[in-house]
């Protein structure tokens, strides 16, 4: 079942009504984000508001919720003793059979498999899984009202959306509509709801055999029945007018099968029809009504068969139409959060810092990939419309919660330089600010936060020395010496830090780095589109929630700092990283070890904290470590020329170095270090091809020598253009060779009926007046088949367009899977991460370059 958006306060608005002391505390199941971690923040809050108990749990994949479902869930089914309950999932199970993996499936049909457990989901992964959007649903019809053929059907819910007529409490699999359901998956609603509907049939492939045999015994039987109306012709040379006039009806209603003697039958010319009708020879009995001959049950069969297959191809076009993000969870509760009249900064805060960790976590509206100005256009999705809304709308929140003051209102000036610091003591207001795509600017010398953007590194080449040449050239002409960049930020003279932005403006265009600054002018709100969001705490901080996002993550992928807030900000890096390479290799980070697992989360959660920025200033180092590790790493690839071409991808193999063991342990690392080498390949391709199209898919691997594996992680090219001009020519060539085919049968079967007709014409008798009817009945069938395959191919079509570009390594590597027999083990959420044995790596590689890893 799905919840849309309109109605998205309902679930909560009954959880609250009806809490009283003894009901079981929520059960939030929260993954391993930023962005699933605002939003398990946002949630926490508003039912602290509302005195809702509530345990959080973190899963980091596919085995944690194997492992939560066994150890919390099952316990609170009522057939194993506990009283049902809530369990929400954020960012969790949303591309899996949810019924399934938390166990509240049941064998036997009398026993309650939900057990009054109702699971709330809410994720931002795509494609849905089907089961859980439109199924989910408890039965709540009694057994007399039940048929054996129907689906049993729930009280205030229509074909898996809820009403406002639903009572919830039954339990059940509610998916939380970011407006992705209602607006793009009618197709698949209806697909899924027929499916159910249809009767249980095998498709045992006789059918398509048989077929052949029916029509060769078809027009047996019509040459037959022809034959034996001329010989009657023929044996009856020498009968009077009477008794022709008494035979012509007979013959003709045996002919046709019961059927009437209609007044434009062939024979009607001859001028003896009205005189039979009024002469006294004529048989009592009145002819029988008009009756249509019903289909067989073999042609039955074959049209459910049929049917079940167009329906099975459109769930499956779906299910094939690659990896997608959509909506942040965190604005989806946002969203929540403001119905229910409970929006301030906080909250705002939090929506703020999850929708930001997009960008740096390689969410994208195509899957797990770069972000890149020439994405496709028309793909209708997160990326292209609704995050510009969404985004508009968060700056139109900003601005109404923390309206300006007077003197900022009447001041002639505009602010031309990024905040970094408060107004006052007690400033804790959020601000729009021209963020430049640096990282942790604020926190970092403008140098190597210059030096460590992805942007800047992928597009002046500053894995080598022409790179590095390039940025110094860059810095000169902005008039910004060496001495005064390689100082901390805040420490810059004053007004260097005024002429920044202006002089980014003026030669970012010289070097290629025309989206570097968001160009507004900060007259209005139209004036700030594309600026960041900043956030002050009296003295004691000002972040932005880029800042934020990049501290969030790096502690959820590597562990805490293992510096403490009172060290000294001056330990070397070659320190910060041999500790944390350290803590990296003595934890192991695998999905069942709550040892590591715990304390990442919860310091995580704690550094989220709105009121208290200490524990985010205490993990910079951290995010600042990590950081260095991935430019360092990724040089290192790109300077070597270690990143080799195949034929569907680039790939690079991280085998030995000073950060192997932190790549090789982290998945969430290993994709960061992904996305800054697929940039770097993306962009020098592009410059290198002709036209300037240089998207190319990216495979990366870290070696684990204890465990004797690689991780692999598989990155699209996020929906870029020109994704191979002859795939997409191919795709037309099919679909026009089957217009073509479709036709060259319409045209066939119009020929057979042509000729029939001139027979019928020539014979001159009744007797073709059943394969009249026969005829007919073969045009509509001829017909809806028709209609039925051009809806179909366009239903196709759409679901081909609504994909086009997005990340499929997770469907390439089953396919490997199953072909190679490959020891692969697929546990996190993100299916485009895996972890192969080292003896398969070449075999698994081998045949992965043989397929469609992105749609096309």
């Amino acid at each position: 079942m799905y919840l849309p958006r309109s109605l998205i306060s309902h679930l909560y608005n009954h959880l609250v009504r009806s809490q009283h002391p003894l009901s079981p505390p929520v059960l939030i199941l929260v993954a391993l984000e930023t962005d699933a971690l605002c939003a398990c923040r946002i949630l926490t809050s508003l039912l602290k508001r509302d005195y809702v108990p509530h345990k959080i749990h973190p899963i980091s994949g596919y085995g944690d919720l194997a492992h939560a479902a066994n150890e919390l869930v099952q316990p609170m089914k009522t057939s194993n003793g506990g009283s049902g309950g809530i369990v929400v999932c954020l960012g969790v199970g949303g591309l899996v059979d949810l019924a399934e993996a938390l166990g509240l499936e049941s064998e036997d049909p009398e026993e309650d498999a939900l057990g009054g457990v109702e699971v709330w989901v809410l994720d931002s992964r795509r494609p849905w899984n089907l089961g859980n959007v439109f199924g989910g649903s408890p039965a709540n019809l009694p057994l007399g009202d039940l048929d054996g053929n129907a689906r049993p059907k729930t009280k205030g819910v229509d074909r898996g959306c809820l009403q406002k007529t639903y009572r919830p409490g039954a339990g059940g699999i509610i998916v939380y509509d970011d407006g992705d359901i209602q607006q793009e998956l009618d197709a698949e609603r209806k697909a899924y709801c027929e499916l159910l509907e249809m009767p249980e049939i095998t498709d045992t492939g006789e059918e398509s055999e048989s077929e052949s045999e029916e029509e060769t015994q078809t027009s047996h039987e019509s040459r037959s029945r022809k034959r034996k109306s001329w010989l009657d012709q023929d044996n009856e040379p020498f009968s009077s007018d009477d008794e022709e006039e008494n035979e012509r009806p007979r013959q003709r209603r045996r002919s046709n099968s019961g059927s009437p003697i209609s007044s434009s039958s062939p024979r009607s010319d001859h001028g003896n029809s009205s005189d039979v009708s009024r002469s006294g020879s004529a048989p009592p009995s009145s002819p029988k009504p008009s009756t249509r001959k019903p289909p067989s049950a073999r042609a039955l069969r074959k049209q459910l068969l049929e049917m079940r297959r167009s329906r099975e191809a459109i769930l499956h076009a779906y299910y094939a139409s690659g990896m997608a993000y959509s909506e942040p969870i965190s604005s989806l509760l946002y969203s929540l959060a403001s119905e229910l009249g409970r929006e301030d900064n906080d909250i705002l805060w939090l929506a703020l810092v999850g929708v930001s960790s997009l960008e740096i976590s390689g969410h994208l509206p195509s899957g797990l990939g770069i972000l890149n100005e020439n994405h496709i256009p028309h793909l209708s999705s997160w990326h292209t419309d609704r995050q510009a809304r969404n985004l508009a709308l968060f700056r139109d929140e900003v601005s109404r919660l923390n309206p300006p003051s007077a003197s900022e209102s009447n001041s002639p000036t505009l602010p031309t330089s990024i905040q970094t610091s408060a107004k006052s003591p007690t400033d804790t207001s959020i601000r729009l600010s021209p963020e430049p795509k640096f990282l942790l600017i604020r926190h970092w010398t403008l140098y190597e936060s210059m030096l460590h953007s992805p942007y800047l590194a992928s597009r002046l080449h500053l894995w080598n020395d022409n790179g590095i040449k390039r940025l110094h050239k860059l810095l000169a002409k902005m008039g910004v010496s060496l001495t005064q960049c390689k100082q901390k930020y805040t420490h810059i003279d004053v007004e260097v830090k005024r002429i920044l932005r202006d002089r980014l403006l003026k030669y970012s265009s010289v070097y290629g780095l025309d989206g570097l600054v968001p160009p507004g002018d900060g007259r209005g709100i139209r004036g700030k589109e594309g600026w960041g969001f900043v956030r002050s705490w009296g003295w004691k901080a000002c972040l932005s929630a880029t800042d934020v996002g990049i501290i969030t993550s790096s502690i959820l992928e590597v562990g805490p700092s293992p510096s403490t807030p009172n060290s000294s900000s001056t330990s070397s890096s070659s320190e910060l990283s041999s500790q944390l390479t350290a803590a990296t290799t003595t934890a192991d980070l695998s999905s069942t070890d709550d040892s590591s697992l715990l304390p990442r989360f919860f310091t995580a959660y704690d550094a989220l904290h709105p009121g208290n920025p200490t524990s985010l200033l205490s993990s910079l180092p951290t995010a600042q470590n990590l950081l260095r590790a991935i430019h360092r790493t990724g040089t290192s690839l790109m300077s070597k020329h270690q990143i080799r071409h195949l034929r569907a991808f680039r790939m690079g193999i991280v085998r030995d170095g000073p950060d192997l063991a932190l790549f090789s342990g982290s998945p969430g690392a290993l994709v960061k270090l992904a996305l800054w080498v697929g940039e770097a390949v993306s962009v020098r391709e592009k410059e290198n091809s002709v036209g300037g199209k240089g998207a190319t898919p990216l495979v990366l691997g870290a070696l684990n020598e204890g465990r004797g594996e690689y991780s692999v992680v598989g990155l699209g090219t996020g929906g870029l253009r020109g994704l191979g001009g002859e795939e997409d020519g191919e795709k037309k060539a099919e679909r026009e060779k089957r217009r073509k085919e479709r036709e060259a049968k319409r045209k066939i079967k119009e020929e057979k009926r042509e000729a029939r007709a001139k027979v019928r014409e020539e014979l001159g008798n009744g007797d073709g007046d059943g394969d009249a009817e026969q005829e007919t009945e073969e045009e509509e069938e001829d017909e809806t088949e028709s209609e039925g395959e051009d809806g179909e191919d366009e239903e196709r079509e759409n679901v081909r367009k609504r994909g086009l570009g997005r990340n499929r390594f997770g469907m390439a590597f089953q396919e490997v899977i199953q072909e190679t027999k490959a020891r692969v083990r697929i546990d996190s959420f993100e299916h485009c991460v895996a972890t192969v044995k080292r003896e398969d790596l070449s075999g698994f590689l081998e045949s992965l370059s043989g397929k469609c890893v992105v749609v096309r």
